[in-house]
């Protein structure tokens, strides 16, 4: 058992979207393993699930990330 939390290292005016409690945080708060970022503002940490969403819509989209066809590949 550890004596001391380790705490997350941080700049302030760097700013993080915690997946974990679903919330924009400075810093960071959270693990690593919990959060999106860094990002420059905190409107861009806001919107950070908006984004994610954009890039697995463009990576999915993107032929040069696919070798086959879905329907080669025994997907539907």
């Amino acid at each position: 058992m550890a004596l001391f939390k380790k705490r997350t290292a941080g700049k302030p005016g760097e700013w993080y979207y915690c997946l974990k409690h679903q919330k924009v945080e400075e810093g960071p708060e959270c693990p690593a393993k919990d959060r999106f970022g860094p990002y420059p503002g905190r409107d861009e940490a806001a919107h950070a699930m908006e984004l994610a969403r954009e890039r697995d819509l463009q990576w999915e989209n993107d032929p040069r990330w696919h070798d086959a066809p879905a329907r080669d590949r025994g997907e539907d």
